[in-house]
């Protein structure tokens, strides 16, 4: 269903380079998980999924933006197995095309009356800033060698888990959902959001390159404090230590040799199974809220299975 809304979904304006880039990253193949989890959570709470299309929209359009922005901030090359936006076009053009896809994202609301639009313009907006303030944490982080699990934890839920908790939040209000149930599922979709980020740092290190869509390595390279660094410090101590925390934070000529070294470190330190433990406490939280919602066996199974399926995903 969301498919066909955003294939129809096209920009046909002038000037053609600023909405090329636009049609380009929407039409790259992607999980879509955000605008699915609007539409499940409208079914959910009993409304028309239909009317949740545009929210949906939204936050698709929304959520790309900020990949395009920060595919230049990291330098990166790929996105979806895809050349990314400003390699294909160049930096400018990809600054400015991301941000039209903010403006566009908030057009979209203006279909909603106004019961609808005013409360989730209001989410939006307060996403939207929590995301920029995770991107600024993320960016921050890459200048100290060590952070708390803790500071890490606030980073991706700002910069990943807010948005996930809004799609699921955009859901319930435009099926009318009270304002307890609102909470609920925004807080259930927040520490699925955390427990998918963290599935993500280890794809990024371990997964397949061709399955992920991106350059397996990129968080070493651009020496990102992801859970798996900040773990690796708290179990390594003295000479290992030291000597791990000046590899991961070298230049490194041999960008392949540097990614190979410290995976070699993390293998060492089974950390696969500390990821895989951090991610279960998410999940686990997540389930929980579930429960409290009393939603009908079936209905609950469902978000149970989805919630699987996002956390032990291999792209």
């Amino acid at each position: 269903m969301f498919a066909d809304h955003l294939e129809k979904y096209t920009v046909n304006a002038v000037p053609k380079n600023l909405y090329a880039p636009v049609n380009y990253i929407l039409s790259l193949e992607g999980k879509r998980i955000r605008p699915i989890l609007t539409l499940i959570s409208t079914d959910i709470f009993s409304g028309p999924p239909k009317k949740a299309l545009d929210a949906a929209l939204a936050g698709e359009i929304f959520h790309n933006f900020s990949l395009v922005h920060d595919d230049i901030m990291d330098s990166a090359t790929l996105r979806r197995g895809n050349t990314t936006v400003h390699q294909k076009w160049d930096s400018s053009t990809a600054i400015l095309s991301g941000d039209v896809m903010l403006i566009l994202a908030y057009q979209i609301f203006e279909n909603y009356e106004a019961n609808i639009f005013v409360p989730m313009a209001t989410l939006f907006s307060k996403t939207a800033i929590k995301v920029c303030e995770g991107q600024q944490l993320d960016i921050d982080f890459e200048k100290k060698q060590e952070i708390s699990l803790d500071e890490y934890l606030l980073m991706i839920t700002y910069k990943t888990a807010e948005l996930i908790g809004a799609a699921m939040k955009m859901g319930a209000i435009i099926a009318n959902a009270t304002m307890v149930e609102q909470e609920k599922i925004y807080e259930f979709g927040k520490n699925l959001g955390i427990a998918f980020q963290l599935q993500d740092d280890y794809l990024d290190c371990f997964g397949n390159e061709n399955d992920f869509g991106k350059k397996i390595g990129g968080d070493i390279i651009e020496k990102k404090k992801t859970f798996l660094y900040i773990k690796t410090l708290e179990l390594l101590s003295g000479d290992e230590k030291s000597n791990f925390i000046s590899l991961y934070n070298s230049p490194h000529d041999n960008p392949k040799e540097k990614t190979t070294l410290v995976k070699e470190i993390y293998s060492k330190c089974n950390i696969g199974n500390e990821v895989a433990v951090e991610i279960q406490k998410h999940t686990n939280n997540a389930f929980q809220i579930l429960e409290s919602l009393k939603l009908t066996k079936e209905k609950s199974e469902f978000l149970h299975n989805f919630g699987n399926s996002l956390t032990q995903r291999k792209i």
